[in-house]
């Protein structure tokens, strides 16, 4: 199968932002440590992500619609650069918790302008599969990535883990700007239209039942080192 340079950079992006969501569950004991803050007060930072997910997807929708895509792209993934950064070099919680949201602020829309552009890379037949491979980068993140993470973090300090991820984020940049043709950005459509959508009650049930269901299953893996570590004796070399 013939190798696609644009779907191989939105599948690393993908990758990076995977890695930098999920990496702090695997972390959570070293950063506590290090930081002198309890475990359940250190998994507010998977808390502090997700909160910036949720403002930072409709906030860059609404503010980036006349951007060119390339640029785009280019630019959310330099977000997750820095917010990665400033958490490598994060001096306390306080500090910490601030990066991981400047860090999740480009994740609804890097996903949502990266499937669009996929999609338009390839033939109508085969968009599924386009945005199936961006989508793989995420799949490699949670089997690869956040072991791997969580494995550095162990070995060299929860910080190693922060610089990885952020010379990801300079790979993607530089990926993207070297693959991805010019895509100016598309016609203008009504967002506030668009946003009513979610008044409605099919839309706001689906929303419930994902919200219900994601907190559920993202409760357990916040915990998961320290559930390991405390209830079985792993070590977290096991846990990775």
């Amino acid at each position: 199968m013939k190798l696609n340079p644009p779907l191989l950079a939105l599948a690393a992006g993908a990758f990076g932002i995977g890695v930098t969501e999920f990496a702090p569950m695997g972390l959570l004991p070293v950063i506590a440590t290090d930081l002198g803050v309890s475990i359940p007060t250190a998994g507010l930072l998977i808390s502090a992500y997700a909160l910036g997910v949720v403002l930072g997807a409709p906030l860059m929708t609404l503010t980036t619609g006349k951007v060119p895509r390339r640029t785009l792209l280019i630019g959310l993934a330099a977000i997750f650069t820095l917010g990665n950064l400033l958490s490598a070099l994060a001096p306390d919680y306080g500090t910490l918790m601030a990066a991981r949201v400047i860090t999740s602020l480009n994740h609804g829309a890097f996903f949502g302008v990266g499937s669009i552009v996929a999609a338009s890379l390839v033939a109508p037949n085969r968009q599924a599969g386009a945005v199936a491979s961006m989508f793989m980068g995420l799949t490699l993140a949670n089997v690869v990535g956040v072991p791997l993470a969580a494995w550095a973090g162990d070995a060299l300090g929860w910080r190693a883990s922060f610089w990885g991820i952020t010379a990801i984020g300079l790979f993607v940049m530089a990926a993207l700007r070297l693959t991805l043709p010019k895509l100016p950005a598309p016609a203008g459509g009504d967002a506030l239209a668009e946003l009513k959508v979610l008044g409605r009650g099919p839309v706001l049930s689906a929303l419930a039942l994902t919200v219900i269901g994601a907190s559920a299953m993202f409760t357990v893996f916040t915990y998961i080192a320290p559930i390991l570590q405390d209830v079985t004796r792993a070590s977290l070399g096991f846990v990775t």
